[in-house]
């Protein structure tokens, strides 16, 4: 027992460590220029760090955050923008009142389809090797071929931010090292249960 407490605590402790390193290298970049590149060297140490590796955190998220500087801001900001304008125009159609119901809706099932579409994002750009432009295309096919797994990651999603709304020193301290994390973990095993599968089908 007492294993399995150090053991979580670990695991605790490299998500907060996390979110610190990816809210610091967001913030040195002015949030839009950091954004991009500090998602995708956190999902990508968080692979790393989910397949055992050993990691020197902040030497290791600086190289990563700066080869991937160009890169990670073409692949995360369109969608940081898009999330931004649909929880706007949610807002904003919600300020109107009542007769927008069809229009909130709309907008809410586009916005739950960038966030599931999302979360596949950054865990495949860390795991395979693709040009920029098929990233895209590969994390939404994931998120309709996968329902389950879909399902899964927005629960764990909507546990999180249940959390930090709650607690809202969670943001600052865990919840978006523990996301990155436990986003990556999940995704790893989805990859491999896919390639397992496209094995047996003798698909490479």
């Amino acid at each position: 027992m007492s294993m399995k407490v150090q053991a979580a605590c670990t695991e605790v402790a490299w998500a907060a460590r996390l979110n610190l390193l990816w809210l610091t290298f967001t913030l040195a970049g002015g949030v839009v220029l950091g954004l991009g590149p500090a998602t995708v060297a956190a999902y990508t140490l968080a692979r790393r760090h989910a397949r055992g590796e050993s990691i020197q955190a902040w030497t290791e998220f600086w190289v990563v955050y700066r080869r991937e500087f160009v890169r990670g801001s073409l692949l995360v900001l369109p969608m940081a923008v898009l999330a931004v304008v649909l929880v706007g125009n949610h807002l904003y159609l919600s300020a109107l009142g009542p007769g927008t119901g069809t229009l909130r809706t709309a907008t809410l099932v586009a916005l739950a389809a960038l966030v599931l579409v999302g979360s596949f994002l950054g865990p495949i750009y860390a795991h395979y090797d693709l040009p920029l432009r098929a990233y895209l295309p590969k994390a939404s096919l994931f998120a309709i071929t996968r329902p389950a797994a879909s399902v899964l990651q927005l629960l764990v999603l909507s546990g999180i931010a249940y959390a930090t709304t709650a607690m809202p020193v969670l943001a600052a301290v865990i919840s978006i090292g523990a996301w990155i994390y436990v986003n990556t973990w999940l995704c790893l095993r989805f990859f491999q249960e896919n390639e397992a599968r496209l094995h047996s089908k003798g698909i490479s």
